[in-house]
């Protein structure tokens, strides 16, 4: 009884004591955290993955949509079932061709924007070009 009594005090003024250091050890690494984000080496790459973000790697999943709307439409069209099935085949070509020149496009960007960043990054571990 005596073991129980005193492992759950023991239990009880470790958590009391933790959690009191816990918290100020919680709020040094927010601040810390808070630092490094707000420096501007940190905030140039955040702007430069919002400009990515925006720019050709958006362009696979507008030209899959835009695929698909086509092929929609050609499937729905009019005529017997074996035109509106070779009008879906021929814009289903055209697209595929489509998507993939977009895959390749957003593949050459996502690379060129990798090697960027391992440029800089090699860059600033010498002290700069």
């Amino acid at each position: 009884m005596k073991g129980k009594v005193g492992l759950v005090i023991g239990l009880a003024a470790g958590y009391v004591l933790g959690s009191r250091a816990g918290r100020e050890r919680y709020e040094q690494i927010k601040t810390q955290a808070l630092k490094v984000w707000n420096l501007d080496p940190v905030q140039e790459q955040v702007s430069k993955a919002k400009d990515f973000a925006k720019s050709s790697a958006m362009a696979l999943p507008s030209t899959v949509w835009d695929s698909a709307v086509k092929l929609s439409k050609a499937a729905g069209s009019k005529g017997t079932p074996g035109q509106r099935l070779d009008a879906a085949i021929k814009v289903g070509k055209d697209s595929a061709d489509d998507v993939e020149a977009a895959a390749d496009t957003s593949a050459r960007a996502v690379k060129d924007a990798v090697d960027e960043v391992f440029d800089e990054s090699s860059d600033a571990g010498r002290g700069g070009a």
